[in-house]
């Protein structure tokens, strides 16, 4: 009988080895890696009032995000049309603590709608809208919610104090929302958008499953990587 080497041997078993090692890299998901897009998010809101707080066509934002009790931040919403339009993006949502005055960690939810009207082409802008009473904060708790209907939505102004347009009725809306796209202000309506709590995000941040009360209200989670967002909230509401 002739035996085989143990050369022979290590040449069979290392097909198999790279087989295994190659099985195991495309199943296993390296712990750094979890939450990464939400990182990735967070640090796109940070850079969303950051330019809004530094744009001068934003000015009245500028001067009235203070009195904001929570804020939506909506980095990149994203709009294609052709006649019947169709919009959505990714985004956090922070609340101020009525006693401290510091801001929360951010809850993610996602921001959706259909428009009517003669639209062509698309565009991708930046969205933060202000929840300016205790009952549009509380109306974010719930899992989804559309803009306008019981509690009252406005487009806020551009510009300065004296805003052309700006009307007392819309500057005392529950919800003011403010959009640009390459610099520019839109004034899109966000109005009849549906604004969902996003689970999954919210599970992958903060390492399990958690409700938006546990994270803007009773705030049994944290995440230091939120510290950059949370730090340029507090710059812009001085």
């Amino acid at each position: 009988m002739i035996r085989k080497s143990q050369s022979d041997n290590r040449r069979h078993k290392k097909p198999l080895f790279l087989w295994m090692t190659a099985f195991l890299l495309c199943c296993w998901t390296p712990a750094w890696a979890d939450g990464l897009e939400e990182q990735q998010l967070v640090e796109q809101a940070r850079h969303t009032v950051e330019s809004f707080m530094g744009d001068s066509k934003f000015t009245w934002f500028q001067d009235h995000v203070k009195e904001a009790k929570a804020l939506v931040i909506i980095p990149q919403q994203l709009k294609a049309a052709f006649f019947l339009g169709a919009d959505g993006g990714s985004g956090v949502l922070v609340a101020r603590d009525k006693q401290t005055g510091e801001w929360s960690e951010p809850a993610f939810y996602v921001l959706g709608g259909l428009s009517f009207g003669a639209q062509f082409g698309g565009e991708a802008s930046e969205v933060i809208i202000l929840a300016m009473t205790q009952g549009a904060v509380e109306r974010l708790y719930a899992s989804s919610f559309k803009l306008g209907g019981d509690l009252s939505y406005a487009v806020g102004p551009h510009g300065g104090a004296g805003v052309e347009g700006a009307t007392s009725a819309n500057l005392d809306a529950d919800f003011l929302s403010f959009s640009r796209s390459r610099g520019v202000f839109l004034g899109v309506s966000l109005e009849g958008s549906l604004i969902s709590v996003d689970n999954d995000a919210n599970k992958a941040y903060y390492g399990k499953k958690v409700r938006p009360v546990d994270i803007l209200v009773t705030k049994s989670v944290k995440n230091e990587h939120s510290s950059g967002l949370r730090q340029a909230i507090m710059t812009a509401t001085k």
